[in-house]
């Protein structure tokens, strides 16, 4: 018979992304034990396997060691998978390491957007379980296999078979974890947050605090923030706790940091943007509310892509 006090055994985590947020989690991960994959582009796979993840932190500047591969059959086996990519890239993700799940794997999005869960979920099928999870961490990758931490690092979960387990082993890794039942919620509240600031921030190519200290930036904000609650309310989204509050939090704890958009538009990456202002336009727009403020920054965050993509090929 199972002793039920006995301890649960590690669980083996795979991340398909060896971006800012994947080496910042599977570093976490694999300093506190469990066995970690990353799966990456060749240039931080190469500088992980041969010196590991670096994890550059306020107080530490460590290299911490785990598997990395470019190929996403290495996360066969694996008890847990955080998928990482780009919002745009989820789909093909999926695609690629359906053949390597089981029914007993649980996949987690820990993505920007509301649905990546369910784009993943139609792919995947039955073929593992799939859930939401909401991430809260300020990272960037300064090198290759080079990971700065600049605040945060918790997670929401959704519910599923295997999440409090999950949970609790995260949390014993220094991971802060919870799991909710409002986790649709929970990814909307991020999901205004970021439209509220992210594009602005990528046009300026400008931090958080820079941003809300100049004239007008308050009430342009506040524009944003009212045209993503009322596409929200209208689809039947409870938003938790205080998104004014949550902003000010934001920019009063990390005025220095550049938005996720502002990075990979200086770095001539796609953004997610048609999944960040966009998506509510889109909502928006099937719901009959209108955000031209919202379809502004869009349209706007397009054209720096375009004319960055144009800048390259000539």
């Amino acid at each position: 018979m199972t002793d039920p006090l006995a301890p649960t055994a590690p669980l083996s985590f795979a991340i398909i992304g060896a971006g800012a947020v994947g080496c910042y989690f599977g570093a976490m991960l694999a300093r506190a034990g469990h066995a970690v994959t990353l799966i990456g582009r060749p240039h931080h796979v190469q500088a992980i396997e041969t010196h590991g993840v670096r994890l550059q932190t306020a107080t530490e500047d460590t290299f911490i060691s785990l598997r990395a591969s470019t190929q996403p059959g290495a996360i066969q086996g694996a008890d847990v998978v955080f998928l990482c990519v780009k919002s745009g890239d989820t789909e093909t993700a999926a695609r690629e390491i359906k053949p390597y799940v089981d029914p007993d794997t649980l996949l987690l999005t820990l993505q920007n957007g509301v649905d990546n869960d369910a784009r993943a979920r139609a792919v995947l099928g039955t073929a593992c379980s799939v859930a939401a999870a909401v991430v809260y961490v300020a990272t960037a990758m300064v090198g290759p296999g080079h990971v700065r931490h600049y605040g945060r690092g918790d997670l929401v979960l959704a519910p599923s078979p295997l999440s409090s387990t999950v949970a609790t082993q995260l949390q014993a890794a220094g991971i802060p974890t919870q799991v909710s039942d409002n986790v649709r919620g929970a990814l909307w509240a991020k999901l205004i947050i970021n439209s509220a600031v992210n594009a602005l921030s990528a046009l300026l190519q400008q931090p958080y605090g820079w941003l809300m200290q100049q004239p007008g930036a308050a009430e342009v904000v506040q524009d944003i923030v009212t045209e993503c609650l009322a596409v929200a309310r209208a689809d039947g989204v409870q938003i938790p706790g205080d998104i004014h509050a949550a902003l000010r939090n934001i920019v009063a704890t990390m005025p220095g940091q550049l938005s996720s958009t502002a990075q990979d538009i200086a770095r001539g990456k796609p953004t997610e943007i048609e999944h960040l202002n966009g998506y509510v336009v889109q909502r928006g727009t099937q719901l009959g509310i209108a955000t031209p403020v919202n379809r502004t920054l869009q349209v706007l965050v397009r054209m720096m892509e375009s004319r960055g993509a144009s800048q390259r090929q000539s």
